[in-house]
C-alpha cells in the first residue's frame, strides 16, 4: 500500500510517500521545506507568513516527493493529510490540497491527527511492532503530553502541560538569554559551553516533579530564569555574564529534562508499560534522549525505549503517512467534501 502524506500544521511544508508491503515499512521519500530562517527574523512563527509560504511550496513539494519516490501519483493508494492540531491558516493549505487531489484523482482521503503522527514516527522498518501498552512522551513547541497507547488507534491522555509547552519554554528562555530562534537548538548549544561546572551555582526549580500526577508546568521556571538573569546582569562583568549564560542554559535544560524523565518513568510504572516512546520536535534534544534512555534501562525492567530517527523528530509528512496507514487498513476514510482543518483537534 502506497500512501502520500501531506503536512503543513505550522512552518514546515512537507510531503512523503511510504510503502507498506506485508508489514514491511519503506519510506520512499520525505521532502521538507522549512521556513525557520524566515520566521527567525520575527523571533517566532507568524501565521500569515507561514500560510503564504505553504501556498507557494505545497504543490512543488508534493511533486518533488513523488519524483524522489519514483512513483506516479496514479500509483498512490491513499492520501493522508494532517488536519490538526496546529495553526489554522497553515492547516487549511494542506487539507484543501489533499481534498482537491482526493476528488480529482478519486483516491481515498485519510484525516490524520498531528500528535498521532509524532507518536507513530518511531515506526521504522516494520509496522505494528510497538509492544503494548506504551507510554508516549510527546514534546514539541506546541505540545507536552503523556499518552497511554493501549492499542494502535486507542489512546488515553494521562498528563499534559498546564501552561507552556516545553518547546515554547525553550524558545522563551532562549529569548531571555538573547540566544536567537529557534530556541531549543540554540539553548542546547549554549549549555554545552558550561561543561557541567555551574561556576555561579545557578539553581532552578523542578516544577511539579513531586506533584503526584503526570501534569507539567513550565511557565514558572521560565520566570525564574528571567529574575535570576536580571539579577546577574546587575552584578557580573560582561565576561562573567558569558559564563553565567552557559550555566543558566545548562541548568534550565537539566531542570526541564529532570521533570520530563521522572514523570515519564512514573507513568511507565503505573501503567505497566512495555514500551516508552519519546517523540516530537524536542525529542531531538540529546540530553533528554540520553537521560530518558538511561532511566528506562535502569528503572523499568524489560521495557523497550523507542524514539524517532533525528530526521523524523520535527514536523514531517512521513509520520503523517504512517499514521494514515493504520486508518487505511481499518477503512477509516474521510469525506473530502466535508473534511475541515481543526486547529484544536485533540487526539484523545
Amino acid at each position: 500500500m502506497k500512501i502520500l502524506g501531506i503536512e503543513s500544521s505550522c512552518d514546515e511544508t512537507s510531503s512523503a510517500v511510504i510503502d507498506v508491503n506485508q508489514g514491511k515499512l519503506e519510506y520512499l521519500s520525505t521532502v521538507i521545506s522549512s521556513q525557520v530562517t524566515v520566521h527567525a527574523n520575527y523571533g517566532g512563527v507568524v501565521p500569515e507568513v507561514a500560510a503564504r509560504l505553504h501556498i507557494e511550496k505545497i504543490l512543488p513539494i508534493i511533486d518533488e516527493a513523488l519524483k524522489a519516490a519514483k512513483c506516479d501519483i496514479s500509483e498512490i493508494d491513499a492520501i493522508a493529510s494532517c488536519a490538526g492540531p496546529g495553526l489554522i491558516s497553515s492547516l487549511i493549505v494542506g487539507v484543501e490540497t489533499a481534498k482537491s487531489l482526493s476528488v480529482s484523482l478519486n483516491k481515498p482521503l485519510i484525516k490524520v491527527n498531528h500528535i498521532e503522527g509524532h507518536l507513530l514516527s518511531v515506526e521504522k522498518e516494520f509496522v505494528g511492532k510497538i509492544k503494548l501498552p506504551a507510554v508516549a512522551l510527546i514534546v514539541s513547541g506546541g505540545h507536552t503530553q503523556l499518552i497511554l497507547m493501549k492499542e494502535y488507534g486507542e489512546y488515553e491522555l494521562i498528563g499534559g502541560t498546564r501552561d507552556d509547552a516545553v518547546g515554547e519554554a525553550f524558545d522563551k528562555t532562549a529569548k531571555i538569554l538573547a540566544l536567537g530562534y529557534p530556541g531549543g537548538p540554540a539553548l542546547s548549544k549554549e549549555a554545552l559551553k558550561s561543561g557541567g561546572k555551574n561556576e555561579f551555582n545557578i539553581k532552578l526549580p523542578r516544577p511539579m516533579i513531586d506533584s503526584g500526577d503526570f501534569n507539567f508546568s513550565f511557565s514558572g521556571i521560565k520566570t525564574s530564569v528571567l529574575y535570576k538573569w536580571n539579577d546577574l546582569k546587575k552584578t557580573l562583568s560582561e565576561h562573567q555574564l558569558e559564563i553565567a549564560k552557559a550555566d543558566m542554559a545548562a541548568e534550565f535544560q537539566q531542570a526541564v529534562v529532570d521533570v520530563l524523565v521522572e514523570k515519564t518513568i512514573q507513568a511507565g510504572f503505573q501503567y505497566n508499560a512495555k514500551t516508552i516512546i519519546l517523540a516530537g520536535g524536542v525529542s531531538a534534544n540529546k540530553v533528554l534522549r540520553e537521560k530518558l534512555a538511561n532511566a528506562v534501562e535502569k528503572r523499568l525492567a524489560d521495557v523497550e525505549f523507542r524514539f524517532p530517527e533525528m530526521s523524523m523528530t520535527g514536523d514531517n509528512a512521513g509520520m503523517i503517512a504512517v499514521a494514515g496507514y493504520y486508518h487505511a487498513i481499518k477503512k477509516e476514510f474521510a469525506d473530502p467534501l466535508n473534511l475541515s482543518a481543526d486547529p484544536n483537534w485533540e487526539l484523545v
